[in-house]
């Protein structure tokens, strides 16, 4: 229920009386409000002192922290007294009071004045409530007294919630407040309000003068709509209204349009006795046998994510604030859904899934066998209906997860709920769905016996660290996309479940591996599969695109949108040249227009035309930028113009001066331009070191060439005026002492070619094969210790797996170096190791002025940086690629990764380990310029 605005009592009575809520908590995590407390067991235990209320009492310093799984021993001691005064106006004694709790952990006992208000609540994630009017003094200060059991006496609670593959907390955590009504009033009610405009709600009353209702509907300004002709059907147990809006507009995730249905209970003489308020919005929802989940006649798929209610340092107590930031980055995911996992969430998140647009599976607690009993398993489904039915972001209730589902509750919630929505068993196949958890990627056909099943997995591709979410996510989504018999899928989940240890020093704890499941980080920092999520579920679908000369400005197109047509979209092209290595890193714009979206229906597919300047082949890159109807950016797709090595030419002019100083003994070859002094192996030719102006740059012992074990034959030294060659030839390749036949035959030689001004050609030729399971590329050693951060331009500013190539953009990026491990350990992002795409050029800044500048000539060649250090409890090494020996590499493929649950075989084709290079009679060619001279000499130059 909400309270009307002033511009709704405008247009109504003045007068009519409504419900007041009172808060003896703080709203959120921000506000707490300081009641007495204490603590039975664990730390600062055993004395009265006081707590902020709503908090988990472990991340106030009390009790002890417990991760689902431990031992339900080590909490079963603790429990928590809270005690608080609280003054009641002598103006409230003919009124109706009740006492609300929004969430107790776990079993609560509420006395006021030292007289119970009722039953023992048990469930941790539900609402309830007492009457309290025959407990108050009116005119003086009442006592509140709440005693709260971490451990509840029911057994199958604590199976479904305390020993649940989550963080375990005690305590008051969500608010605590006051209702006082008129004796005469509406306590609650149920709205079914259909896309047709059709209404009807059923209104629980008390009191008994109430002779009929009002209604009129409203928008959230509190602007009068229309008042409703209602038809009124009274019983014993409430009453129900029915009528007919006119000329609403539906609620969709994409336009989430809002109402405020008012409804006034009037006496025999037409006097207003309350008025009761709620938000709503007009959306009808079917579940189609063998068809699909529809929603205003259209046929849906969910893009969506589980979401725990969370954050670090407070545990399961959130606040509004928190619901809006975690709700819009889950939009700006491009994503349309959200899982209540594994609980019903605090209700201004369902609020704001209301206001901002997101479907919603709102879901009751249990986790695996055994399930809540029937008795309190009922009294939850009622409580958890009750609150959330008038929510239209709601579409499915889910009774419970994994096999925790007691079915001897299946048909309670349509006791409660007016609108009669499905109820699903996420992991199972029930009535007319297919909810299976982590199937294989061959499992999304969907071929077997439950193949007319509406099919979306309530949990896929499960995140842990850097796998999982976006890894794999571009080879199911398509599969999933395609399918006309699935409704998408829920991700697993959204942020680490990461909390602020204060007995460990306020350290994150994700308890191993267990809460490191997220796409964001424990404050919400953004991993790469934010991103690859973005452009993979972008609403609007390009197809990809390599611009060449004879491009012709048209990408082709689909509007994945469920209700909105492109026109209503808009899109930007701008036509960028980049600047070098060196100096500023911004982009100059060489041109920037609107792009025309026709007016492509939903599912439906067509085509834009991008216009080209004059000079469109000088630009390094087109970025196209697309907006959704509200000016949210829905992502940003970049295309490179120009081939690296038209890029890096004007980079790389050399200055033809100074003579070389050539000296060669059994064990190296020394060769001298200009202020840079190299230092080659005699023996296979690879780099061992160089000097600039006596600076030492450790890049070493490389080229190796990986895959090729064959001996060196010959190495050449060639010296002609205006730089030096050095060839190392391999003998199982050689043909003849010469270089040009060498050059002609040979697939496998490594060519040096160092010029006066210092700057320095590698070239690589190595035979090429058609199926390729190891890595093919060169490597070179450089010490960890020694890098201070990167620029670079290519594709960035996050790292890439073979099965995530997505969400980077092309353009110059700069990162510092950090050793985050993903979801573990510093969660600094992005990652500054890994491999990185598309590189044209990338200057490694040491931190001794000990870096170097290299140019990367060949197209489609992946940069590694470094090796980034593996997590600590991936015991089964599904998160854990290989990288190739050295520390700074130049490569033609990539590994992928895999998730929690699932091997790279079971993930799909961008999985698979091995690559398809094809048959050609063309060896593998890389060629690098390094130029090794301080950043103040090259600008010079």
């Amino acid at each position: 229920m909400m309270l009307p605005t002033e511009s709704l009592w405008a247009q109504l009575s003045p007068s009519s009386p409504q419900t007041i809520r009172t808060y003896l908590s703080g709203h959120g995590k921000d506000d707490p409000v300081m009641w007495d407390f204490l603590c039975t067991d664990g730390r600062k235990s055993g004395e009265w002192t006081q707590i902020g209320v709503p908090s988990c009492w472990e991340q106030q310093g009390f009790g002890s922290y417990n991760y689902g799984k431990d031992p339900m021993e080590h909490r079963a001691q603790e429990v928590g007294h809270y005690r608080h005064t609280f003054e009641v106006p002598k103006a409230w004694k003919n009124q109706e009071v009740r006492i609300v709790f929004e969430g107790v952990m776990t079993d609560a006992e509420v006395k006021i004045n030292g007289r119970s208000a009722g039953e023992i609540h048990q469930g941790a994630f539900y609402e309830f409530k007492y009457s309290i009017t025959d407990l108050l003094e009116f005119g003086a200060e009442n006592l509140l007294e709440v005693t709260v059991h971490k451990v509840s006496a029911n057994e199958s609670i604590n199976f479904a919630e305390r020993e649940a593959d989550f963080w375990v907390f005690g305590g008051i955590y969500r608010p605590v407040y006051l209702e006082t009504a008129p004796k005469d009033h509406i306590e609650r009610v149920a709205i079914d309000a259909q896309a047709s405009g059709e209404v009807m709600a059923d209104l629980f009353l008390q009191g008994s003068k109430a002779e009929t209702v009002r209604a009129s509907l409203l928008d959230l300004q509190g602007n009068l709509v229309q008042k409703l002709e209602v038809e009124l059907a009274k019983s014993s147990e409430k009453w129900t209204i029915q009528a007919q809006a006119q000329n609403i507009q539906t609620w969709n995730p994409e336009r989430p349009k809002l109402y405020q249905l008012v409804i006034q209970l009037v006496d025999k003489k037409g006097r207003d006795l309350h008025t009761y308020t709620s938000r709503m919005g007009f959306r009808t929802v079917e579940v189609r046998e063998g068809d699909g989940i529809y929603v205003n006649g259209v046929r849906i798929k969910f893009k969506g994510v589980n979401r725990h209610s969370f954050y670090p340092s407070s545990g399961r107590t959130t606040s509004k604030a928190l619901s809006i930031e975690h709700a819009q980055m889950i939009k700006d995911m491009n994503m349309n859904a959200v899982r209540m996992s594994h609980y019903p969430p605090d209700v201004h998140f369902l609020d704001v899934c209301d206001s901002l647009g997101l479907f919603v599976i709102d879901e009751v607690c249990t986790w695996h066998s055994p399930h809540l009993d029937t008795e309190v398993g009922r009294k939850i489904v009622r409580e958890t209906v009750t609150r959330d039915v008038n929510h239209p972001s709601i579409l499915l209730w889910a009774n419970g997860n994994e096999t925790g589902w007691n079915t001897e509750l299946d048909d309670d919630y349509a006791i409660w709920d007016i609108q009669q929505r499905e109820v699903i068993h996420p992991w199972n196949i029930f009535r007319k769905t297919n909810t299976l958890h982590y199937m294989y990627f061959h499992g999304l056909y969907n071929d077997t016996e439950a193949q007319d099943r509406v099919l979306f997995p309530t949990e896929f591709l499960h995140g842990l660290y850097d796998g999982g979410h976006g890894a794999g996510l571009e080879d199911y989504w398509q599969v999933m996309w395609d399918h006309p018999l699935c409704a998408g899928g829920f991700l697993w989940d959204f942020a680490d479940e990461g909390v602020v240890r204060t007995d460990w020093n306020d350290s994150l704890d994700t308890d191993g591996n267990h809460g490191a499941d997220g796409i964001v980080g424990p404050y919400g920092e953004k991993e790469a599969s934010y991103f690859t999520i973005k452009e993979i579920w972008s609403p609007l679908f390009i197809e990809k695109r390599i611009i060449r000369d004879g491009f012709n400005g048209i990408f082709r197109l689909e509007n994945r949108y469920h209700y909105t047509s492109l026109d209503q979209c808009r899109m930007t092209a701008k036509w960028v040249k980049f600047p070098g290595p060196l100096g500023h890193s911004e982009a100059t714009v060489i041109q920037e227009q609107a792009v025309h979206l026709p007016a492509i229906a939903p599912g439906m597919k067509g085509q834009i035309a991008v216009d080209k300047p004059s000079n469109w082949h000088t630009a390094d890159a087109l970025h196209l930028t697309a907006f959704d109807p509200d000016g949210q950016e829905i992502f940003t797709w970049t295309y490179p113009v120009q081939l690296p090595e038209s890029v890096n030419e004007p980079l790389t002019e050399h200055t033809f001066k100074g003579p070389f100083e050539i000296t060669r003994n059994e064990q190296e070859i020394h060769i001298q331009a200009a202020n840079t002094l190299l230092a080659f192996s005699a023996k296979n030719g690879q780099l061992m070191g160089a000097k600039s102006k006596g600076t030492a740059i450790p890049l070493e012992n490389g080229p190796v060439l990986l895959g090729q074990h064959a001996p060196i034959d010959t190495i050449l030294v060639e010296q002609r005026p205006d730089r030096v060659i050095l060839t190392a030839m391999f003998e199982l390749k050689r043909r003849n002492q010469e270089w040009v036949k060498i050059a002609k035959y040979s697939a496998d030689f490594i060519r040096w070619t160092i010029y006066p001004d210092g700057m320095v050609d590698l070239e690589v030729e190595m035979k090429n094969k058609k199926k390729v399971t190891g890595f093919k590329g060169i490597t070179f050693s450089f010490p960890e210790a020694e890098v201070q951060g990167m620029k670079w331009l290519g594709d960035g500013p996050y790292r890439v797996w073979r099965n995530r190539m997505k969400g980077t953009q092309f353009q110059v990026w700069e990162n510092d170096y950090n050793n985050t491990v993903t979801g573990e350990s510093g969660f600094v992002y992005p990652e500054f190791k890994g491999f990185f795409s598309n590189l044209y050029w990338a200057r490694i800044k040491g931190r001794h002025g000990n870096g170097f500048t290299v140019y990367c000539h060949t197209p489609y060649t992946y940069f590694r940086m470094l090796t980034p250090q593996n997590p600590s409890h991936d015991d089964r090494k599904r998160v854990s690629p290989e990288f190739p020996e050295g520390d700074i590499s130049f490569l033609k493929n990539i590994p992928a990764i895999g998730n929690k649950f699932q091997t790279l075989d079971l993930l799909g084709p961008r999985s698979n380990p091995e690559n398809f290079f094809g048959n050609s009679d063309e060896p593998l060619r890389f060629k690098l310029t390094f130029d090794f001279r301080p950043s103040t000499d090259a600008q010079v130059e």
